[in-house]
């Protein structure tokens, strides 16, 4: 008999992962992932990037690199994050990680310790939840509502509630609901973050892919005692399979990250940092966000509208200024897991909430995607899905 470690039992295979080998078959409309279209990666771009980095330090991006990763980089990002996000920050204050996913999972060891309490918008996303639930926290749920976390709640749970470490947040449409919170809630959001002194993860991996709209202000720019911790990545506006992505926060927190960081992986790949970085100096990221923009605006539409047609009165779902997915609440006494085995069974694919509610429950909502699919497919498949709503209904 194997003896596991007892965080072994805590650590479930990702719906969103398991569906995503079920639907590589070209037969299958699939609303279910967060993928990028793969048409808009910018790949001569990157090719030239490329190139141009081996030329100019081939050997040097061959060979290990220092913790934090790619200095040329960590400069790149702290200049944009100001341009893009008024944070005011250096690069010392970032440490790049595989993906923000890996940098979940860093501040997770960094913080919690069985029994202590992580504070999530009720829903969130699902990859965060089961980044941190390996050790061993018991998750508190905020309820939300059409702007995004409600702040009067989160008062009452901390004025309630023990041993809380963390907060998880995504104020720019949010995975999975595609929710953004507006300007005045996130200065109340502070205002209690200031006064209870939580840590607080500001995950913010959609925010460049506004639709409509105005850019808001990060949580982190409101922050006045380095509590919050700003998650970036490049894989919504490059390539998710660079694996790049990183963590703003105070010193003394990114001291301790790159201990972690020593421990689990000596280092970021300094290959795909050097070639981002690369492409930074050589391209306008802006001006590929820019052409990538209207795509995902027209197919976001193109869903929702066709939502509006297809589907029941009884399905309510949130029609997002940006991001990648829209959320549907159904009746609850609909069961999308098992629904979603109809679906399927007419070869469309989307992701049951249940999996984004860390306690569990919620069975009547789903997520959908509209990032990926060409125009065709999204009419024909939320038309399948909008008539296997209307057989659920009763």
């Amino acid at each position: 008999m194997v003896n596991y470690a007892d965080r072994m039992k805590e650590i479930r295979a990702s719906a969103i992962r398991e569906l995503l080998a079920l639907t590589k078959k070209p037969e299958i409309i699939s609303f279910a992932g967060g993928l990028p279209a793969p048409d808009l990666f910018p790949v001569a771009d990157l090719k030239k990037a490329t190139d141009s980095v081996f030329d100019e330090a081939g050997k040097t991006i061959l060979q290990y690199g220092e913790t934090a990763g790619w200095a040329e980089l960590r400069k790149h990002i702290a200049e944009r994050m100001l341009k893009r996000n008024q944070i005011v920050t250096t690069p010392d204050n970032v440490i790049l990680t595989a993906g923000s996913q890996q940098g979940l999972d860093f501040i997770g060891k960094l913080f919690l310790d069985e029994g202590d309490v992580v504070l999530m918008e009720s829903p969130s996303y699902l990859g965060a939840i089961n980044a941190v639930k390996p050790y061993l926290p018991n998750f508190v749920e905020v309820p939300t509502d059409g702007d995004g976390l409600i702040v009067e709640e989160l008062e009452r749970i901390l004025q309630t509630t023990d041993r809380v470490k963390l907060i998880y947040v995504i104020p720019d449409f949010q995975n999975p609901s595609g929710r953004t919170w507006p300007l005045e809630r996130r200065k109340k959001f502070m205002e209690v973050i200031t006064k209870y002194e939580i840590p607080v993860i500001e995950d913010n991996p959609y925010g460049d892919l506004r639709f409509y709209g105005e850019f808001l202000p990060a949580l982190k720019t409101m922050d006045t005692k380095g509590l919050v911790m700003y998650l970036g990545t490049f894989s919504k506006i490059l390539s998710p399979g660079m694996r790049i992505g990183w963590i703003c926060a105070n010193n003394a927190y990114i001291d301790k990250l790159n201990l972690i960081a020593q421990g689990a992986v000596l280092q970021t790949a300094t290959f795909t940092a050097a070639i981002v970085s690369k492409y930074l100096d050589m391209f306008d990221v802006d001006e590929h966000i820019a052409r990538i923009l209207p795509v995902y605006k027209h197919s976001c539409d193109l869903m929702i509208s066709t939502m509006d047609e297809c589907f029941p009165e009884e399905a309510v779902f949130t029609r997002p200024d940006g991001g990648l997915f829209t959320w549907v609440d159904l009746p609850d006494y609909i069961d999308t897991k098992i629904m979603a085995d109809e679906a399927m069974a007419r070869k469309v694919a989307y992701v049951p909430g249940e999996g984004f509610f860390p306690n569990g429950g919620n069975k009547h909502c789903l997520r959908l995607n509209y990032s990926k699919e060409p125009d065709e497919r999204i009419v024909t498949g939320i038309r399948i899905l909008g008539e296997v709503i209307k057989n659920n209904i009763k």
